[in-house]
Parts: structure tokens; C-alpha cells; sequence
């Protein structure tokens, strides 16, 4: 088998080593008589396979990380054990995303340089492993974390002109082993299903636009006002959540409500706590070992106010920023203790900043006394009830009749058949489309979705109009004075047509250019040859 030019007998043979783990001259080759098979080629089609596979569950882990603290705080109430997982998740898909891509390269560029793929037996197990791993994962996201679906619905909005793009570019390469397979092989219905086939993905391709939607495509004069920041705990990044500190670090980070999570201790003072459980957010294994696993609402204010809930954010480390805090905020994160309502609520008004909160948990039996005990709070600290928004659907006929001022805000979408007409509303960022999005805000309803933590997602909903966001990330999405992107129709359309453009004259180029190194590769019979041919035919008539 000749070399094609451009390709060096001892490149071709140490491709051909890790691709097929055998070490083979060309010569040995002819003499063994191996090429490819259709074994061979079904491998092949597997590998492919796998690659794109592991791509888009890479395309979905980039997506997920959005929501994965929550996937943290999951497994810690289940197991009773910290990491972020999402270095575990981020490590294995790069491997595996790596292989993959890594086989696949080896097989083009042997295609290319005229060598058989026989793929060794530890790749293809190594593959089956890998596409097996990737099922699994997509599976488990389907069943235990199924509203992720929609989160790559919404991330397709924002990043499907650039993925069509990258698209684009990658079939075009492959415009080139392609072509020489098919200047390779002698079966003529092989050669015209892979040419169809190729043309129908490439027509597909250049005519995806068409059914591409983002927000942002539009132009500069139409982009709505930024979305304010809610801090989801405060601002638990640079802070122990649901803490003073935490409340002080949203104030320096401009945002305009403090999201928390409201319990009723067993004498009755309302205290900040997510968890109905004391064990992730204190030391309350140390403190008071035997009860533990006691429902938070079971201690009396004494009791809580012994515990610490500053240390497990110095042990846990639940976000990455933790390593970067200064000495000073060190000193302060060791201080701090769960904070009684009327803490906050007296912190709240010097801050001048708004308070949100969910009143836990929901279906106690004390609940209505919970309700009465909380507004207590809320009608003595003195604060401006507009700076207050309630959030429990339970009660809230009760919440309005004492404090009228309370601002209502609502976890479900607008009725259009209620009488009632919904001032502000708060739902996962995930059950509102960007077209409820823009008709809630034509009817002047605010619209607080949550929790939006990275920027591209920010970008997306700020292009959408939303009125605020709840997040973790504060100080990051704080520093943004722009959508990541935004392109006006025109440019985009202008785009489109280049990238097409420029990607079939470079298909066109590159099967005319192997069609002349095909034709060049054929044996030229000499003159010797013709000679002997003729009289060979004169002897045998």
C-alpha cells in the first residue's frame, strides 16, 4: 500500500501502533494482507458514536454546574458526607471526552494516510465502558433531575449561533477523510450512500439558522434594564448562608433582597435555617451529639444560640471562593451564630435592603402559630413592611389582613381567570419561558427567578426582561455591565452566510483536491508492460 503523499511511512506506522496497538511496516502489511473491514468500519461508526456521545453529556455537565450545589446539599442529607462533585463530574467527562476524541483523530488521520483501522480489543472494551458510563449518567439525570432537560433548552437559546458555528467547522473537516474513503473504496453504493448522507447533514446544517431562537438577537437599543440580584442566603460564596455576615456581604455586593429560609424554634422566636436539620450548616454534632438528627424546630432559643455556624464553612469548603478569603473574613466567619429574625429584620432596615423568605417547614402542625410568631417579629422591628416580601402560599389571607403593607409575592405562575392581579412572582428559572418572560413584563408583573448562578444564564434572562434573579453568585454577576453577547439580526444573518459560504468552498476544495491525489496514486502501466500484454493476447489466440 503506498503512502499518500504528505504522509511519512514511520508516521503512518506509529499511528497504526496506537490505533491498533501492532507494530507494522507497509511492506509486512501487503504481505499480511490486512485492510479494512466491514468489521472494521462498524468500529469505526462506534467510535464516532461514542465521541459525539460523550460530547453532548460534556455540552450537559457544563449546563448542570448551574444548579450542582444543590446536588452537594442532596448527597450530604442523604450521606452525611461533603464534596463538590462537581470536580468529580468535570475530571471523569474530561477523560473520558479525551479518549474518545483522542481514538477518533488517530482513526482520521490513518484514513487519511491510507492504513487500515483495526482497532485494538482494550479500545473497543475501553469504548463500551465509556458508552456505557455516559448512558448511565444521562439516565440518572433523567430520573433524579429530569428540570435539567430544561436547562439545556435554555442553554441551546443562548449558545446555539456559536454551537451551529462549531458545527459547521467540524463536519467541514471531515470533509477530507471522507472524501478519501470514497476515492478509496470500489463500491460504487457505499460511495453514493456516504456522499448523500454528508449532504443532507451539510444542507440540514446551513439551513439550522432558520429554526434558531436567542433573546439576544436584537439590538443594543432594545436590551431591557439589567435584572437586580436577590441574594439566595445572602451572598453564600463569600459568607456562611443565612448569617449576619452573609446579609453584610449581599448589602457590599449591591443586592437589593435577601433571600432566606425562616424556622420557629420550640419556644417560639423565629431563627434563619434552611435545613430542617442543624447538621450541615452548625456544629450541632459536637454540641449536642445526641440529638442531632432532631428537626431544628425541636430547640429552644438557647440551645441554638450556643451552636456555631461559621466553622463548617472553613471545613466544607461547599464553594471555591472559600480559599480566597482574607484573614479578616476568616476571623469573622468563626463567629457567627444562627441569627434570630429580628436580627436580620433590624440588620435589614439599616442596610436599607429588602428581605424575602420562605416560613419551614410547611406541613408542621404549629404551622398557623409559626405564621402569628414571625409577624409578631415582623410588625414590632419597625421596618417598612414594603421592604418585606412573603412568600408562603399557607396563610397569606391571614398575613394580609394583619400587615397590609407585606409585599405578596407568589411561587406559581398567573392565573388568567383570578381576580386577583399578581404584583410579583418567583419560580425556578427553569418553569418560565422567555415568552412569559416578555408577556409578564408588558403586564408590569416583577418577575424574580431563581437560582442563576453563571453568566451565561444571566445573559440569557437579562436579554428575556426579568426583572430579578436569585443567586448565589453575587459578586460575579454584580461585575457584569453587559450580556456575554448580543447580536443584532442583520450581523447575525451576515454571519450565517459567510460560515456557510466559506464551509462549502473548503468541502469543495477538499474533494478536489484528493479526487487529483487519487488519480496520481494509480498505477501507470509502462510501455515494457503494454508490450508484454499484447503478446501474451497474440500467443493465447
Amino acid at each position: 500500500m503506498a503512502d499518500p503523499p504528505g504522509c511519512c511511512r514511520p508516521c503512518a506506522t506509529c499511528l497504526l501502533c496506537l490505533y491498533s496497538c501492532q507494530w507494522i511496516t507497509a511492506k509486512k502489511e501487503k504481505r499480511k494482507g490486512l485492510r479494512t473491514t466491514k468489521c472494521d468500519c462498524s468500529w469505526f461508526l462506534f467510535l464516532f458514536c461514542v465521541f459525539l456521545f460523550t460530547l453532548v453529556w460534556l455540552y450537559f455537565a457544563i449546563i448542570i454546574l448551574n444548579d450542582f450545589h444543590n446536588f452537594n446539599e442532596f448527597i450530604f442529607k442523604q450521606q452525611k458526607l461533603w464534596l463538590d462533585w462537581s470536580l468529580v463530574l468535570l475530571i471523569a467527562t474530561a477523560v473520558l471526552i479525551t479518549y474518545s476524541t483522542v481514538l477518533l483523530v488517530l482513526a482520521l488521520c490513518l484514513q487519511l494516510c491510507g492504513q487500515p483501522l483495526k482497532l485494538h480489543w482494550l479500545h473497543k472494551t475501553l469504548l463500551i465502558i465509556t458508552a456505557l458510563v455516559v448512558a448511565a449518567a444521562f439516565t440518572g439525570l433523567g430520573i433524579k433531575w429530569a428540570e435539567e432537560w430544561k436547562s439545556a433548552r435554555i442553554s441551546l437559546q443562548e449558545t446555539g449561533p456559536f454551537l451551529h458555528i462549531g458545527i459547521v467547522g467540524g463536519m467541514t473537516l471531515l470533509a477530507w477523510p471522507l472524501a478519501s474513503v470514497i476515492y478509496r473504496t470500489r463500491n460504487t453504493g457505499l460511495k453514493v450512500f456516504l456522499l448523500l448522507a454528508y449532504c443532507a447533514v451539510m444542507i440540514a446544517l446551513y439551513l439550522a439558522p432558520l429554526g434558531i431562537t436567542s433573546p439576544c438577537i436584537m439590538e443594543e437599543n432594545q436590551l431591557p434594564p439589567k435584572p437586580a440580584l436577590v441574594g439566595h442566603r445572602g451572598a453564600p460564596m463569600l459568607a456562611p448562608e443565612n448569617t449576619l455576615m452573609s446579609l453584610q456581604k449581599a448589602v457590599d455586593c449591591d443586592v437589593e433582597v435577601f433571600e432566606t429560609d425562616v424556622m420557629v424554634s420550640a419556644d417560639g422566636v423565629p431563627f434563619l435555617m434552611h435545613d430542617e436539620k442543624l447538621t450541615r450548616t452548625t456544629d450541632v454534632q459536637k454540641v449536642f451529639p445526641e440529638r442531632a438528627d432532631m428537626n431544628s424546630t425541636t430547640f429552644n432559643w438557647t440551645d441554638l444560640q450556643q451552636l456555631n455556624a461559621g466553622n463548617w464553612f472553613l471545613e466544607r469548603k461547599p464553594f471555591p471562593t472559600v480559599q480566597s478569603l482574607s484573614d479578616s473574613d476568616r476571623d469573622e466567619v468563626v463567629k457567627q451564630r444562627i441569627p434570630s429574625l429580628e436580627q436580620t429584620l433590624e440588620a435589614a432596615k439599616e442596610s436599607n435592603i429588602s428581605i424575602m423568605f420562605d416560613l419551614r417547614p410547611e406541613k408542621h402542625s404549629d404551622y398557623e402559630s409559626f405564621v402569628n410568631a414571625t409577624l409578631d417579629v415582623i410588625l414590632k422591628s419597625g421596618i417598612p413592611l414594603q421592604q418585606v416580601l412573603w412568600l408562603p402560599d399557607d396563610c397569606r389571607e391571614q398575613v394580609k389582613k394583619r400587615a397590609p403593607g407585606v409585599q405578596q409575592i407568589y411561587g406559581r405562575k398567573r392565573n388568567q381567570n383570578e381576580k386577583e392581579q399578581l404584583q410579583r412572582i418567583n419560580l425556578s428559572y427553569q418553569n418560565m419561558s422567555f415568552e412569559e418572560i416578555r408577556q409578564h413584563r408588558q403586564d408590569n408583573i416583577s418577575v424574580n427567578l431563581f437560582v442563576v448562578n453563571q453568566p451565561w444564564l444571566f445573559s440569557v434572562l437579562w436579554c428575556a426582561g426579568v426583572s430579578s434573579v436569585t443567586t448565589n453568585a453575587c459578586q460575579v454577576l454584580k461585575e457584569m455591565k453587559h450580556p456575554i453577547w448580543l447580536l443584532p439580526s442583520r450581523t447575525y444573518l451576515m454571519i450565517w452566510i459567510v460560515v456557510d459560504c466559506v464551509s462549502f468552498l473548503m468541502i469543495l476544495w477538499a474533494f478536489l483536491l484528493l479526487k487529483k491525489c487519487s488519480q496520481r496514486r494509480q498505477p501507470v502501466e509502462s510501455e515494457t508492460d503494454v508490450l508484454l500484454t499484447k503478446i501474451n493476447s497474440l500467443m493465447q489466440d
